[in-house]
């Protein structure tokens, strides 16, 4: 872990959504499987995990989250694909009525779970807006604008760049300077604060970008050369005595 604790000057700070503001740093993955676990499905963590991947591939193959979805219409929608590939490869023994009404259930517990979550993300953005430029970079289903809205962070950020608008995709370190680029920021006085050490830290640093990376539970356990991160918290709170203004 970084320890280093000297204060950095910055502009601008660049937010990931996903995983960093909605769930405290926990993958969505992680987030689904408790819910499932706490509505007694009974299906393996394995074949879980098939169908979270089958369902991120079908969101971003089909255009299945429109933009006026909001966070409980995009978890009612990601549920329901899981849940129903589940069903068809024999994974998940329910009937159809059962199956809705877990698809549900999961959907509202996660949703519950991320308005917990978002009140302390947003007391933090709302702290730093005082005296920061803000930009959300973010992949995501082409409906972040309602989501921010549903959640009312939409103030705090001064752009938002979303990849299935702008059609580039994290880690693609050009994602990282639209955001930068929009407000006539530089680089080097931008932070940029993510969950995702491949997808947010590594491309920002090679921008050279100061960067906070906010450790948490990830998909997998590996283990990161952390060489590259400015600092390394475990909580989004964390990083508020860590950045100051020009």
């Amino acid at each position: 872990m970084n320890t280093e604790t000297t204060k950095h000057t910055s502009s601008l700070i660049v937010f990931d959504y996903g995983g960093t503001l909605d769930t405290a740093s926990v993958h969505w993955s992680w987030v689904l499987w408790d819910a499932y676990q706490a509505e007694q499905m009974e299906v393996s963590l394995d074949h879980f995990r098939e169908a979270y991947v089958h369902g991120e591939r079908t969101l971003a193959r089909e255009p299945l989250i429109q933009p006026h979805h909001n966070m409980l219409d995009l978890l009612r929608i990601k549920v329901d694909v899981e849940t129903k590939y589940l069903v068809e490869h024999g994974y998940l023994q329910t009937n159809e009525v059962s199956r809705r009404a877990q698809t549900e259930h999961v959907a509202l517990r996660c949703y519950n779970r991320v308005v917990d979550t978002i009140d302390t993300s947003r007391r933090v953005l709302t702290e730093l807006a005082q005296s920061h430029t803000l930009v959300l970079v973010s992949n995501f289903y082409g409906n972040i604008q309602t989501i921010l809205e549903d959640f009312h962070l939409e103030h705090l950020f001064t752009h938002v760049v979303e990849s299935a608008v702008v059609g580039i995709r994290k880690p693609d370190p050009r994602i990282f300077q639209l955001g930068i680029d929009a407000v006539n920021a530089d680089a080097a006085h931008t932070f940029v604060v993510g969950d995702s050490f491949d997808k947010d830290i590594v491309p920002a640093a090679s921008l050279g970008c100061k960067t906070i990376w906010v450790r948490g539970r990830d998909w997998e356990d590996k283990h990161y050369d952390t060489s590259c991160a400015t600092f390394v918290v475990d909580n989004l709170t964390d990083i508020l005595p860590l950045i100051e203004h020009d």
